[in-house]
Order: structure tokens, then sequence, then C-alpha cells
């Protein structure tokens, strides 16, 4: 991440409530707020392709300077409401920072390398939480497999973290599983035997039709018969 924060512009709100939102988003801005302890909070709007590009580029712990009417201030996304239907961002809350102070975070943690052949590797954490300077929060944890081996664990506290960065994570927590194929017996079992049901239910279904159709053929001679003694 930049450890030089994006400036993003935003205008201060003095409307409030669902019918002011809805015509900020629909003139193309973003409402929100600025929490931060000891001062009051900052309602404000920014533009919408800005704050996107912005958490797009820079991630869900982005790190921006908010320029309110020629205030800068220094903070970083705190949560993001999006729409349901478009995804589009309706509501962003920024936490107010200071240079050199620390934030708690997660992030998002990904795996690099091969295991070793016929090895399945499971990762079992999508995110690591850390402690570290607001302006150096890690796009990634990269942990590395290279060569594990069947049976091999990493644990939260095994993970290389970047410099300055304090796990405050559960250090006992499994992060990735190195392991083999395991056939589920009972799920196994379970098709196995719902396919040999599907079966069944088919050659009764074949039976009946064939019953009904020799009864039809009777029926129909019947009336034939019928209309012959006539």
């Amino acid at each position: 991440m930049a450890t030089t924060p994006t400036v993003v512009k935003a205008e201060k709100r003095e409307e409030f409530g669902k019918g002011a939102s809805r015509r900020l988003r629909r003139d193309g801005k973003v409402p929100g707020v600025l929490y931060e302890s000891g001062i009051e909070n900052v309602h404000f709007a920014v533009d919408r392709i800005e704050i996107t590009a912005l958490v797009r580029n820079d991630g869900s712990n982005a790190i921006l300077e908010l320029d309110v009417d020629g205030e800068k201030l220094l903070c970083m996304v705190k949560n993001i409401d999006q729409n349901v239907i478009t995804l589009d961002i309706d509501h962003i809350d920024l936490l107010g920072v200071k240079r050199g102070e620390k934030v708690t975070v997660e992030v998002p943690v990904v795996t690099e390398g091969e295991a070793v052949e016929d090895a399945v590797v499971l990762q079992e954490v999508d995110v690591l939480e850390i402690e570290v300077d607001a302006l150096n929060i890690p796009d990634e944890i990269v942990v590395n497999i290279e060569g594990k081996e069947i049976g091999e664990q990493v644990v939260a506290g095994d993970v290389t973290l970047p410099a300055g960065a304090a796990l405050t994570s559960d250090p006992e927590a499994l992060v990735v599983n190195v392991t083999f194929f395991q056939e589920d017996e009972e799920l196994e079992a379970a098709a196995a035997e719902a396919e040999e049901g599907g079966a069944e239910a088919g050659a009764d279904s074949s039976d009946a039709d064939a019953d009904n159709a020799k009864d039809v053929e009777i029926a129909d001679g019947g009336e034939g018969d019928e209309g012959a003694s006539e």
C-alpha cells in the first residue's frame, strides 16, 4: 500500500436522512461519515467514481486524506455499504487516524509456491488480523507453501508479517493445511444409494408404463369386438 495517501475531495453534508442520501446518489455522490476519537463526526459526500476507484485500487483498508473545504483529514476506510443489485457504494464510514499511529486491521491471506506432488493444500482462513502503522498496511499477507509435505501445517504464528506489524489473531489458528485427497465414504455411499434408488425408480416406471400400455391395448381390442358384433 502506498505510504502517500490519495487525496479525495469532499463536501460537508448539511442535509440528512434517506431522502437527502437518495438525492446525493442520484447526483453521482456517496454520503459518508468520518469518525475520530475526540472530534465531532464529519458528515460528507464524495464523488462515487473517485471513491470506488480508491477502494478498488487500495482495498478495504484504504488510507486517504479527505479534503473537506480545504482541511485535509487523514483517515482509513472502516465500512462500506453496497447496493445489493448494482454493487455501487451507497454509504461509506471512515475512521480518522494520525501519522505514526498503529491500527488493527484484517488483511487478506494468499499462498504462493507449490506443495509436493499429490498434496492437497487447504487454506483455512481468508484474513489475518494484525496491528500495523496506518500508512504501511499491506495489501495482502503471503504464505509460502513451496515444497510443503503432506501432513505439514502453517498456523498464524508461523506466518512472516511485514516489518513493524504484530499479529493480533490467535497464533495457533490454522492458516494452511497440507493434506491428501480423501474420499468421503459416507458421501460416496449416499451417492451410490441415490443412484441405485433412481435406477430402481426408473425400472418401476418402465414396468408401470408397460402395464398401462397392455391395459390400453386390451381395452382397444374389446371395443373393436363390440363394434364387430353390432
